[in-house]
Formats: C-alpha cells, structure tokens, sequence
C-alpha cells in the first residue's frame, strides 16, 4: 500500500467534504452534496484498504510496536472505515440533511423550519407552546426522518459485520484504543453518586427558568433551561464577539490577525441550530459558524467551537496530516470545553462583562449535571443499541427512553432514539474530554491562578499543546500535563460533590 498516496488522497477529501459540510450547515446551500464528493474520492474508502491498514494496525499491536508509525496507522485506519460506513449511508445523509432544511412544521397554524423550531423553543417562555413546538419537531422526526435513519443503522451495522467485527460496537471500542466496559463502569459510578443530590440542584433551576419543578417539567422545557434567558443581561449581544476577543488578545493570540480563522456569525433561516468548526485544511482554513439564540447560549457556542479552532488553527503546519486531521477527537473536545467553561468562571465574567458571577453558579452546576448525566445515560443506550444482539426498533426506543429518563428525572420521548445519536460513539470522546477538561483547568490554575486567560504564558502553554495536533490521545496528554489518570467517575468532585 502506498501510503503517502493514500495521505494525499485522504487529506484532499477531508478538505473537499469539510467545505461542503460548512456551506450546507451554514445555510449557504440548500443541497449537502457529499455524494459528489465521495464519487470523486471513490477509491479511499474501498472494502481492500480497510483491510490492509486494519492488518497493519494489528500486526503492531501484535508485535508490541508503538512509536509514531504505528499511532498513524490507527488514525488512518479509523479515517477509512469512518469513510467506509460514510460511502454506504452517504445517500441516506444527504436526504436526510435534504429533508431537515425543508421541513416545516405546523404550530398553531404558523409554519415553522424544523431547525429553526428548536432556537424558537429555547427562546419560548409559554411552556405549553415550548411543549407544542417538541411535539411537531418529533412527529417530524418520526414520520419523515426516522425511517431513514432506521436503514443508516442497520445498514451500518451489517457493514461492520461484513467487515469481520462481531458488532459496530466492536469495531469502534477496537479502533478508538478506549476500554468502553470500563468507561461505562466510571459513568455508571458518577450516576449512582449524583443520584441522590440531582432533585436538589436541578429543583430550583428549572423553576428559575423555567417556572416548574423537576416533578412537572417536560422534556420540552430542557431547551429553555439552557439558554437562561433570565441572565440576558449579563450576556448582552455587543460584547459577544468582543468578548471573545479579548480573552484571545489575554492569551497572547490576535484574533483579527488570524487569516486562517473565518468566522460565520449571520443568522440565516437555514443555519444549522448547532453551532459548529469546519477545519476544512488544518491549520490553514479554519470556519467558524454559531447560530445567534441570544444571551448565553451565543457565548457557549463561541467560546467552545472558538477553543476546537485555536486548536485546530494552531497545529503545526509539518506535522503528518494523520495527527493535523484525525486522532482522539477528545483531546478537541477538550480544549473546547475548556473555553466554554469559562463563562462559569467568576473572574472571567468580571473582567470580560463587569458582573458577578457568583448568582449564576448555582444554575450553571444544574445545567452541568443535567448534561453529564444525560451523556452518561446515552452511553449506556449506545452500547446496547450496537452490541452483539440486534433489538428490534421498539425495544431501541423503548431503552433510549428508559436511560434518559431515569438519569434526567423527565418522561424523555421515544421519537428521538437515532437521531440522537452521535456517530462512531462519539459520545465516548465528550465523556473523556470533560474529564480531560477538568485536569487541563486545574493545571492552569495551579500554575498561572483564577485568571490564567489573561496570562500569555498560559496562552504559549496551550499552544504548545495545540501544535501537537492530536498525537497524543487524551489519557496521554493528562499523563503529559498532570501525571494523573482519565476516570469520568472523578467527575463527581466537578459538580461540587464529595464521591461516596
């Protein structure tokens, strides 16, 4: 196998579907057309160079071989199936983006666009028109979408099969090198922890923001709890991109002079609801899209999708496109979470919007505990969903809903239990880059105090991290950064409880 071919080639498709996966989702394009990408890069992904870089990735591991060879194998081994499972579903993606963009919803006699119905929920103060937007956004999902995601699932899983997986689960825990009965066994732990504490803490911020308690809110009302609209004031638009700015500008890096960084803040109809970075060429064509919800919500989309560019915008330009493009996603994750997490940081709101930040905490925490045991659960129900054992559709959806809703105290509706899905059990990679999150913090603080984001020596030891790309996976760059160990059950400490 020529392998420096196949870099090119790889590296030349990255760039091409990013682009068009920014322009779509950025609402420049009604089409998604990846199909016409794949076609062109038609030969990446073919059944043969699966199988020659899966032989090479076992050999070494076979051999004890490490060393940077062995670590490019993996990623371009995970990059071909990745390609591979994407090439057998690309036709059902595109229509399922297709429909998205053109759906529209029925709500007392309005129409609504599918995505845009979501941003209307979270800016909803009438809980029972919260509740009547989910109810039309899910029949949607289940008349027009599930269908389709439906046969992607399947269609996956019986191509992991033919592969010589035992099961899709199998061959992700295999490539991704994570240990997922063990990570499931630290998830588990945090839930059963944080068990008796969540109605006490998530109680009285669901009635701040949402004026029910957790015994009668719906799931509806979750979007509304997140954007906090209550705290508008406190994160007002004309200091959203300034803000911004200047936490670069304390790091010692000049936003405006980063010609490789392109920022999409204009609200268009079609724009995706989830703000996302597009490193279409690492480090060298950086897009950076958030949707305008108003108040918060616009600062934690900046602020993580800016903290997955710096990343990416900072990775040296020599390394190998292996460790540019692909890698631990949750190394990416967590220097994303890292910045977003500093709109919890009293320090950081005082210097950046002239506030207090102590009244915010104390909601911030619900939220936070509401999302981790979320994902938590949603790991769980991954992991039956992809095993060994095929579950009929209703016993899926009857499990997805069973997990969230032990976990967030809500009735969590059926309708949603592929499209909530996250890929390639990406779920895994949030899991281990909050916790990745938390040692990265703690390291700033120790070394450069509470406000480390105006430190530019702060700001060279995240770059000098950043130029790394994702070499090092997660578990190692803690082993770098703090000499401890990934655990998510240490999550417990983070949401300011003592473990049991």
């Amino acid at each position: 196998m020529d392998f420096q071919a196949y870099r090119a080639g790889a590296e030349a498709f990255v760039g091409e579907l990013g682009l068009e996966y920014y322009r779509h989702y950025a609402g420049h394009t009604d089409e998604l057309e990846i199909e016409a990408v794949y076609e062109r890069h038609d030969g990446l992904f073919a059944r043969s160079f699966v199988e020659e870089l899966r032989h090479a990735h076992e050999d070494a591991r076979a051999e004890g071989l490490g060393g940077e060879q062995a670590r490019r194998h993996r990623c371009l081994l995970e990059f071909c199936l990745e390609g591979h499972l994407g090439q057998a579903t690309r036709s059902l993606d595109a229509e399922l983006a297709r429909r998205e963009a053109r759906l529209r919803l029925d709500v007392d006699h309005e129409g609504v666009g599918f995505r845009e119905s979501l941003i209307l929920q979270a800016n909803e103060p009438d809980g029972a028109r919260r509740a009547r937007l989910e109810a039309a956004r899910l029949h949607a999902v289940e008349e027009h979408l599930n269908p389709l995601h439906t046969e992607a699932l399947e269609l996956t899983h019986s191509v992991a099969r033919e592969l010589g997986w035992a099961s899709y689960r199998a061959l992700w825990e295999d490539v991704k090198a994570i240990d997922f009965s063990a990570l499931q066994r630290q998830t588990a732990a945090f839930l059963a922890a944080t068990e008796r504490s969540y109605p006490a803490v998530v109680d009285p911020a669901l009635r701040f923001t949402c004026d029910v308690g957790l015994n009668e809110a719906r799931r509806s009302d979750l979007p509304r709890f997140f954007r906090l609209a209550q705290a508008d004031a406190v994160f007002p638009a004309h200091r959203l991109v300034a803000s911004f700015r200047e936490t670069m500008a304390g790091l010692g890096i000049h936003l405006d002079a980063q010609r490789n960084v392109i920022l999409d803040l204009e609200r268009r109809a079609t724009k995706s609801p989830r703000a996302f970075c597009a490193p279409v060429r690492v480090p060298d064509e950086v897009y950076l899209v958030v949707p305008r919800l108003g108040g918060r919500d616009d600062y934690v989309a900046l602020f993580h999708e800016g903290g997955h560019t710096q990343h990416y915008a900072w990775v040296a330009p020599d390394l190998p496109f292996e460790f540019r493009h692909l890698g631990d996603n949750s190394v990416t994750e967590g220097f994303a979470f890292l910045f977003d997490r500093l709109l919890e940081n009293p320090e950081w709101l005082r210097r950046r919007l002239g506030v207090d930040g102590e009244g915010l905490a104390a909601h911030l925490r619900a939220q936070r505990m509401v999302l981790l045991r979320r994902y938590a659960a949603k790991f769980a129900y991954e992991l039956e969903l992809h095993g060994d054992v095929a579950l009929p559709p209703s016993v899926q959806a009857d499990s997805y809903a069973a997990h969230l809703s032990a976990a967030v105290g809500l009735s969590w509706p059926r309708a949603t239990f592929l499209a909530d899905l996250d890929r390639g059990f990406y779920s895994a990679n949030y899991l281990r880059a909050w916790t990745l999150e938390t040692h990265v913090r703690t390291a700033l603080r120790s070394r450069f105090g509470p406000a480390w984001f105006d430190e530019p020596a702060a700001g060279e030891l995240l770059r000098s991290h950043w130029r790394q790309g994702q070499r090092l996976d997660a578990d190692e760059l803690v082993d770098q950064l703090t000499g401890g160990e990934l655990d998510f059950s240490t999550m417990v400490a983070d949401v300011g409880l003592v473990a049991a």
